[in-house]
């Protein structure tokens, strides 16, 4: 009997859980990004970028954010990365867009991932007056594997233009103005590399130190590198917290303006869902003190 009220309230909360999602993933239109792109036909139902459905005008341009859930390259954790991230965001008057970027799960490897965030930033910028959008204020923030990706965007914005590659031109930047990388995967050096988002993203190939070495984020910050946003746990059990570590010490030899927040305890994997750990820490206060500090949103309590 205990066993079958168990299951009931397991099957109650995912019930909930589930409703939950479906109503704020209600709240966008997908954006197929590679639609009418020759030679991509068969990537358009794996890369959409859910774009808000309410336009609202305002007398100011808005920030956006494109946000980028984790799953080890090789998954996506769409609810609690993806579109609870993109609630808060819209709570602080930053326009989101949720990004399902190419995975290993449906058999996508590199440069897959960086070609997707690179035309949702394409996008975004493109559109930026429909959606009342300041084009200088467009940023990235990831989760784990997803925090690699964005990071990779700003690294390589400049320099690997995957969509021209492809055939396709732009006039806009296609690297993001600030950045975010929560919990990230960073490195692909063999002790602390996360090995699963090393396999999902470069594949079943040689891993030569070269190419270890290029997709090694801290290996490579620009002098120009946008400003960062770390957030790690000592306890995490999934990517070793010195991932955080090399890339924060990466971007304090380059003076990239930056902040690493650094927390005992809270592991890995908790999103922005509304758990115990925001509830601990309010993290996502210290966030949005930060997108004060860089000037990417107003601070409305002191007016």
């Amino acid at each position: 009997m205990e066993m079958k009220k168990f299951t009931l309230f397991c099957s109650i909360l995912i019930s909930v859980y589930a409703l939950a999602f479906c109503g704020e993933k209600s709240k966008y239109n997908k954006i197929f990004l590679w639609q009418d792109v020759k030679g991509m036909e068969v990537n358009v139902r794996d890369t959409i970028l859910f774009a808000p459905k309410e336009k609202q005008a305002a007398s100011e341009k808005k920030a956006a954010v494109v946000i980028c859930p984790g799953g080890s390259y090789h998954h996506l954790g769409l609810p609690h990365e993806g579109f609870a991230t993109a609630k808060w965001f819209s709570s602080i008057d930053v326009v989101p867009f949720v990004l399902q970027y190419r995975v290993a799960y449906n058999c996508h490897h590199h440069p897959a991932m960086l070609e997707d965030i690179q035309m949702a930033i394409k996008f975004i910028r493109e559109n930026a007056e429909e959606y009342n959008i300041d084009v200088n204020k467009i940023g990235a923030i990831g989760f784990s594997a997803g925090g690699h990706l964005v990071t990779m965007a700003s690294v390589y914005g400049k320099t690997k233009n995957e969509l021209s590659k492809l055939g396709i031109e732009t006039s806009v930047s296609l690297r993001p103005d600030f950045v975010m990388p929560i919990y990230p995967v960073v490195t692909m050096q063999d002790d602390i590399a996360h090995k699963w988002s090393r396999l999902s993203l470069l594949g079943h190939q040689k891993y030569t130190q070269k190419l270890k070495d290029e997709y090694s984020m801290e290996l490579n910050i620009p002098d120009d590198m946008v400003p960062t946003y770390i957030l790690a746990c000592r306890d995490d059990p999934v990517v070793i917290f010195e991932n955080s570590v090399r890339l924060e010490k990466a971007l304090a030899e380059k003076n990239i303006p930056h902040k690493f927040a650094i927390y005992e305890k809270g592991g890995h994997g908790f999103g922005m869902k509304d758990g115990w750990f925001m509830k601990e820490t309010h993290w996502n206060e210290d966030l949005k003190n930060w997108l004060i500090e860089i000037n990417i949103i107003e601070n409305k309590s002191v007016e």
